[in-house]
């Protein structure tokens, strides 16, 4: 299973920033570590062009340039610098390269990305550019180009219907920027399972938002998760799902408000590759979120989702040709 990683470009945040800049680095270690049979590679940087499948051109240039307003940087949460500018467009290209790799071998992750609160033309909530919704316009357009197709006729044509693709968003956080993006877009299904009353405090309207109490619990999280992807089954049918893995409901995250165990964790993460698997639809996956009191509890955490998704990966390379 291949992986793509931007850990080492890193921000210089002033001292006391609530971002955990460092858990990036210290999952990759883990991964290694724990994990041999995962592959990690280097992410590439999303173009220009690129970006501009979600972002407008004026947006991205004054994040490559440094000419956003201040304003806009309090916005976002992080202070501008080139670092900063090149990590987000890293991120971006680590998920447009683990769909790609998805949709040919079944899995394939970001071990950053989840960047769901930018929208088309701003940022906010530590998230710059959209990873999810820039790899998913780019996986549609890249589907249905003439000769991409395995099943091109001899014209060239790709016959095979467009990617329908589906993104299950289980940060605590709800997923505002990507709502908005693909609002207008009945191609893409967004699902929000996320924290009533936790950040943003003006939500956008997913296809599909669960908002949880304060305080949500294991068993109540997974019977709101069961009927989540229930409801997406009888809905959408999807050609590819794109995951994001927040590890921040953890009952021992500093921004969560929910109480879910390790476990339960797990559970969920199973949930959600079973749920891919049993359809055969492939799955990208980006870890998004993660705040723990302890750093080394969110990622423990997120290695856990790396473990599951190895086995996940190895039932599709099992699969007959």
């Amino acid at each position: 299973m291949k992986a793509f990683y931007s850990d080492h470009f890193v921000l210089p945040l002033p001292p006391g920033h609530r971002f955990p800049m460092a858990k990036y680095a210290m999952l990759r270690d883990q991964v290694t570590q724990a994990l041999p049979a995962a592959t990690l590679l280097e992410a590439p940087g999303a173009s220009d062009g690129e970006l501009a499948l979600v972002h407008s051109p004026a947006y991205v240039a004054s994040i490559m340039e440094g000419s956003i307003a201040a304003a806009a940087m309090r916005e976002i949460g992080f202070p501008w610098s080139p670092a900063m500018a090149e990590r987000a467009r890293r991120s971006v290209g680590a998920t447009v390269a683990a769909v790609r790799l998805a949709l040919t071998e079944g899995i394939a992750a970001n071990l950053a990305g989840g960047t769901h609160h930018a929208y088309a033309d701003k940022g906010g909530g530590f998230c710059v550019f959209n990873d999810v919704a820039v790899a998913a316009r780019l996986a549609q357009a890249e589907w249905s180009r003439p000769g991409r197709a395995p099943f091109s006729g001899p014209s060239g044509a790709a016959r095979r219907p467009p990617l329908r693709v589906a993104v299950i968003d289980l940060d605590v956080h709800q997923g505002n920027g990507t709502a908005s993006i693909f609002r207008d877009d009945d191609s893409v299904f967004t699902l929000s399972l996320h924290g009533d009353r936790n950040f943003p405090f003006r939500k956008e309207s997913s296809d599909l938002d669960v908002a949880l109490p304060d305080g949500c619990g294991d068993a109540d999280y997974a019977a709101a998760l069961d009927r989540a992807l229930d409801e997406l089954a009888s809905r959408f049918d999807p050609g590819l799902v794109i995951f994001l893995a927040g590890a921040d409901p953890s009952e021992g995250d500093r921004l969560g408000r929910l109480k879910l165990s390790f476990d339960a964790l797990e559970a969920r993460d199973r949930r959600v590759f079973d749920w891919c698997f049993a359809r055969r639809i492939p799955l990208a996956f980006v870890m998004a979120g993660g705040y723990g009191v302890k750093i080394e509890d969110t990622v423990r955490i997120q290695l856990n989702t790396y473990r599951i998704a190895l086995e996940y990966w190895q039932r599709w390379q099992a699969l007959p040709v």
